[in-house]
């Protein structure tokens, strides 16, 4: 009976090592079609799946040998702690699919905590025989308090399962859905295990939870791909109309009018400002990829140039960008701007400020552009809230990045953009000219 036992075990990790090696060869194919945290959560999830199968088989060839007791308490040992491993991960990515944050999050340190516990109770079980011990002949034994050291990994995926009924609405059903079911496979075949003396059954259960997780990950991304490619087609079809609008064209070739004859110097240089706007309108018309930041900054700067001849003393714009060694969507930080001033001057408001800045912080490139305006409305159309949207969209797509809203003190908005830092680019300094002033 233990040899047919052992042998059905064997079978099954050796299956589940098959499928985990072929994921983590897959998960690198995919590298440049998925986000940030997908491709470092894919192999490295595998990578430990591979680590914790290995140890289970190992463990199962050696527990036929009576001479080698010392050899499988080793091996059961690292299995238990890879496994439980994989709980804190999925724990991550959880919160990162739910759009939290994890860095301060409670409930990453509940689970953090739990895990903590396991790894202590793990260690103790080493030196004693109350939660699993290893005969001298090689038999391995559950001792009368074995349940108890289940319980903080259970418990810990029973808090993720929580976590993800109570934030279901955040996500896509078919991502629920996949997390679910890897989430209750594993429990279903731990409570069977716990019943079942020697049958191994989890390490398979979670090898094929981890395989429909996968699964829905290649579809979800085939998905956004095909999704993404048809949405820059329409954007590349409507964006000039976008950007390109009338009544703004109307009124700077209004003020260059006037200002031929009052000012012709200063007309000059209002045109120059206004060409190097349309140019860098145009040429965003057929950038697909990501821009240096230096060009984003220019073209933005170029269109408060023209803004600043119509109002004057209503616009105040500080910048403050001290690194600009990175890369991001075309038309991202101008239409941002943009949205600040069109929503933010007026006759019956008080003079616009507008401050832009940078930093490198925690491996990320924050770019932060703060208003003193009276901030998105109830009563503003839908506008502002979809260019934004859009901007997110390609932010997310292209570089990684993300981009959250919130309110400013003492009123206005600020508009937070976040972006992995690029490994050639950390020290990227420009001269004050460009970096920092006011317009």
């Amino acid at each position: 009976m233990y040899t047919w036992i052992t042998l059905v075990n064997i079978s099954l990790d050796a299956a589940a090592l098959m499928l985990m090696c072929l994921g983590l060869m897959l998960s690198f194919f995919i590298r440049h079609t998925s986000d940030d945290w997908t491709r470092r959560f894919l192999p490295r999830i595998f990578t430990i799946l591979i680590c914790y199968v290995s140890c289970n088989l190992l463990s199962q060839i050696t527990g036929m040998d009576p001479g080698q007791a010392v050899a499988t308490q080793i091996l059961i040992f690292l299995e238990s702690l890879f496994s439980s491993a994989l709980i804190p991960m999925l724990t991550l990515y959880l919160l990162h699919c739910f759009g939290e944050d994890w860095r301060q999050h409670p409930h990453l340190y509940n689970i953090s905590f739990l895990w903590l516990i396991y790894i202590l109770l793990l260690l103790a079980a080493q030196f004693t025989k109350i939660f699993y011990y290893i005969t001298p002949d090689n038999v391995y034994c559950r001792g009368p308090w074995y349940p108890l050291l289940l319980f903080p990994p259970l418990l810990s995926m029973a808090l993720n399962l929580l976590a993800l009924f109570l934030r279901r609405q955040k996500i896509p059903w078919r991502q629920f859905n996949a997390f679910l079911i890897y989430l209750m496979v594993p429990v279903i075949a731990m409570m069977i295990q716990m019943r079942f003396y020697g049958l191994s059954c989890i390490v398979f259960a979670t090898a094929i939870a981890t395989v429909f997780l996968f699964a829905y990950i290649l579809a979800d991304q085939a998905e956004r791909n095909l999704l993404q490619q048809k949405e820059n087609a329409r954007q590349q079809a409507s964006i000039l109309v976008l950007q390109m609008r009338p009544h703004f064209i109307y009124n700077t070739m209004i003020s260059i009018y006037y200002l031929c004859s009052q000012n012709a110097q200063k007309a000059q240089q209002v045109i120059l400002d206004f060409t190097t706007y349309l140019r860098k309108n145009f040429t965003a018309i057929a950038r697909e990829d990501t821009i240096p930041f230096k060009e984003e900054l220019e073209h933005t700067r170029a269109y408060l140039a023209v803004e600043q001849v119509r109002f004057e003393d209503n616009l105040f714009v500080s910048f403050d960008t001290p690194f600009i060694g990175f890369r991001l969507p075309a038309l991202t930080l101008q239409p941002i701007v943009e949205n600040a001033v069109r929503h933010g001057v007026g006759p019956e408001l008080e003079p616009l400020q507008i401050s832009v800045s940078t930093r490198l912080a925690d491996g990320q490139v924050e770019l932060v552009v703060a208003d003193s305006g009276r901030g998105f409305q109830p009563g503003d159309n839908g506008e502002p809230h979809t260019a934004l949207a859009n901007i997110q969209e390609r932010l997310r797509m292209l570089c990684g990045g993300h981009l959250l809203i919130s309110s400013r003190e003492g009123g206005g908005t600020v508009v937070t953009i976040r972006i992995p830092a690029q490994q050639e680019s950390t020290d990227v300094q420009e001269n004050t000219d460009m970096d920092a002033g006011t317009v």
